[in-house]
């Protein structure tokens, strides 16, 4: 059973820093989990996104400024927007189809992304974690390997990667650079180019995930053979009830779009993404998709955990008697087609992603709040093989619940 380290120890310290990685593999992580994005100069580097700082648009798609004319700040990885040396760089980017103002990894070299510290992304839920912003650079995927190199020298604890690249198609042909060049960067040749130059390259210990589809295809028909090497590839899936908004792979629409060859580029897939545009996670999920995609590409699947674990919502409670109400969540007690779907596939099953703040923890039948530990063992017995979890010792905790009520039913 593996426990993945989502983005580190990221329930401890900000997300994507050396020391949230160092820290989740002192916790028990058996990979880490860094998102890969690229600087101007096309390094890899850990970023959730490659906004380093958004801030708010108004509703005619400008950039909202407070009374004094700054821009309102929506979300921060690192401290860009505190730096007045790159105020110019601010701008409203389509990225996956969607507007997002900010600053971006694409228009910093290294060196400038050197200059600046890691933050905590969600403050006010994690105090504790933004009581670290400033302490830590933003690592490259160099370092990242590095990291593990030494973890293995030291104390001969073997500790895998599980990156996921982002984006994909926006830095491959559509995204440009705020003075309007194209990126053209190709993550995953980036990404597998850096794994056998830092002779990375042991299967057992790289996954390739991405929410995109025809990276990954590239990855096993092209990239990988080229470079002589072999990973486990994972397909990730928005949520397939499509409860929130409709999920859609953006490589399919940005392909439909360009009326690309689809058969060309997916293969065995193309005739189930004829939709084009219209083609959702949902599409993906069938018994027949996922088939094809463990003949074609895939070793795994990443689904939303309630895609797994079926959720019910339940009426806002006022728990603190403050008079705010909170929305909660209750397990069914059933689980999603998807997880058999894809085990008949003979694809591995890594949901994400288990957190144990209060504001995410699930309700049980009886409207019990569960630990995120309590939460791995409910996945471990669905029957999946590994799980992203922000607080790695409450995975490794819920494992060895999991092992032991096995063990002594």
């Amino acid at each position: 059973m593996l426990v993945i380290a989502h983005r580190g120890a990221s329930g401890y310290l900000p997300e994507h820093t050396l020391a949230s990685y160092e820290l989740a593999i002192r916790l028990g992580a058996d990979f880490i989990e860094p998102d890969l994005v690229a600087t101007r100069d096309r390094v890899l580097i850990a970023r959730h996104e490659n906004a380093l700082a958004t801030v708010r648009l108004d509703a005619t798609g400008k950039i909202l400024r407070d009374h004094l004319g700054r821009p309102v700040l929506a979300q921060a990885t690192t401290d860009v927007a505190d730096k007045p040396e790159f105020a110019e760089r601010l701008v409203v980017k389509q990225v996956d189809g969607r507007p997002i103002a900010g600053w971006f990894s694409e228009d910093f070299t290294l060196g400038e992304i050197r200059t600046l510290r890691a933050r905590e992304r969600m403050p006010e839920q994690r105090p504790l974690s933004a009581s670290h912003d400033g302490e830590y650079l933003v690592p490259t995927l160099r370092e990242i390997i590095e990291l593990l190199q030494r973890t293995e020298a030291t104390t001969g604890q073997r500790v895998g990667i599980y990156p996921e690249t982002k984006h994909p198609v926006y830095f491959a042909m559509e995204g440009r650079t705020f003075t309007g060049e194209l990126i053209h960067t190709d993550l995953s040749e980036r990404l597998v180019e850096t794994l056998v130059d830092m002779e990375f390259t042991d299967p057992d210990r790289v996954f390739i995930q991405s929410f995109e589809v025809a990276n990954l295809i590239r990855l096993k028909r092209d990239i990988m053979p080229r470079y002589g090497v072999t990973f486990p590839l994972v397909q990730l899936f928005a949520d397939v009830h499509n409860t929130v908004y409709v999920a859609r792979p953006y490589d399919v629409v940005y392909h439909a779009r360009a009326g690309s060859d689809l058969q060309a580029i997916y293969g065995r897939l193309a005739d189930l993404l004829s939709a084009g545009e219209g083609v959702t996670y949902a599409d993906l999920a069938s018994e027949t998709a996922l088939a094809r995609m463990a003949e074609s590409y895939a070793c795994c699947i990443g689904p939303v955990k309630h895609n797994v674990l079926l959720l019910e919502q339940v009426s806002p409670v006022d728990a603190d008697g403050d008079g705010v109400a909170e929305l909660r969540l209750r397990l069914t007690g059933r689980v999603g087609a998807i997880l058999g779907n894809a085990k008949r596939a003979g694809l591995q099953v890594h949901p994400y992603t288990v957190r144990a703040e209060e504001r995410y923890r699930l309700l049980d039948e009886h409207n019990r709040a569960l630990s995120a530990a309590e939460e791995v063992v409910r996945l471990i017995l669905s029957g999946v093989d590994g799980f992203f979890i922000d607080q790695p010792d409450e995975g490794r905790a819920g494992v060895a619940m999991a092992d032991a009520g096995l063990r002594n039913p």
